[in-house]
């Protein structure tokens, strides 16, 4: 049966699921997201987990959330924040002549809101505000029942938004943002143990 793979990139855990088209999941796997995270040893994890993804042979493309923004032509992480190396480059691409694959890349935490929006907690709400939680501190606004991006494709990045401008640094330049004290590094920097 013909399915699309959806990939999760995050700062620890690479996760990887087959599904069909009204969202049904036909298998998932999870990897560890390689440390140092650069560019070609994470696409390597990326290729071995999708080779190991129940349903990949039934593929007819590949959709890919990224902790950062992406290009309009949704081909090349302009940046990972959490992630080593992680300026312009052009995963999807990368992607697309490993495995023949149509590829779109996508912020991960607006994959996050429109997947909530369609099948989760904000089925059926026009506006909703989604917040993740895990390595970092993501965000996402659907209005109207359309995501929000804003101007620069980052308007969701609620994470870096400073709360505290005499507060720790952060990968992005900013002080004091929400995922120095939220995201699970911040956890762990601020209370000694793992969350």
């Amino acid at each position: 049966m013909e399915c699309v793979i959806g990939i999760d990139l995050g700062g620890t855990t690479i996760k990887l699921g087959a599904y069909l088209v009204d969202g049904t999941c036909q298998g998932t796997i999870a990897v560890p997201t390689p440390q140092p995270s650069t560019p070609p040893l994470v696409l390597e994890a990326i290729i071995k987990g999708i080779r190991q993804l129940p349903s990949s042979a039934n593929a007819q493309a590949i959709g890919l959330g990224i902790p950062g923004p992406v290009d309009r032509s949704g081909k090349i992480a302009k940046v990972c924040i959490n992630l080593d190396g992680w300026q312009g480059i052009p995963l999807g691409l990368w992607l697309e002549q490993r495995t023949n694959l149509p590829t779109i890349l996508a912020n991960d935490a607006n994959c996050a809101g429109m997947g909530e929006a369609w099948l989760g907690a904000g089925k059926g709400v026009k506006d909703l505000i989604l917040l993740t939680l895990g390595t970092g501190v993501g965000g996402a606004i659907v209005l109207d029942g359309h995501l929000f991006t804003g101007r620069d494709g980052a308007a969701g990045e609620l994470g870096l938004m400073s709360i505290n401008f005499d507060g720790y640094g952060c990968n992005s330049g900013n002080y004091g943002s929400l995922e120095q004290y939220c995201s699970i590094r911040g956890l762990t920097r601020l209370s000694g143990h793992d969350p």
